[in-house]
């Protein structure tokens, strides 16, 4: 199977990259590859795509990576939605799976929203009893 994907030149800390049409079990680092169909550099932005070269590879089977079919996206070669690269992180997940469900008793929260309730009150009866005493030193200087 063909795929479109990037082949990583240049020097440390100054990334660039080559589009290339290679079979999906060789390594794209051998240097081998079938097609080169573009460049990409990161740093300044430069993106060269041999847009008639591409769409003919994807006409004869071979698949973009995640990161090609986003960018033939943007620059209009192909058409349809991008793909999300980025992972969802699991605290995420973990947040929504302790909210109960739509269907399930609510006398579970109900005790949580009281505890918080009470935690309100508590505090400004705290903060009453704080005032009084900085009065009495005003009192005192006088």
């Amino acid at each position: 199977m063909l795929v479109i994907r990037l082949l990583r030149t240049g020097k440390n800390n100054q990334p660039s990259f080559k589009i290339v049409v290679v079979e999906k079990e060789k390594s794209s680092t051998s240097g081998r590859f079938i097609e080169e169909v573009g460049f990409y550099n990161p740093l300044t932005k430069e993106k060269i795509l041999k847009g008639e070269r591409i769409k003919y590879w994807i006409s004869v089977g071979a698949q973009p990576s995640d990161t090609i079919h986003n960018m033939l996206v943007s620059q209009k070669i192909i058409e349809g939605k991008k793909i999300d690269l980025h992972k969802k992180s699991k605290k995420k997940e973990e947040g929504t799976a302790e909210k109960p469900a739509a269907g399930a008793p609510v006398k579970e929260a109900a005790p949580e929203a009281a505890k918080i309730e009470e935690k309100k009150e508590e505090k400004p009866a705290e903060e009453a009893k704080a005032e009084p005493a900085e009065e009495k030193p005003e009192e005192k200087k006088e």
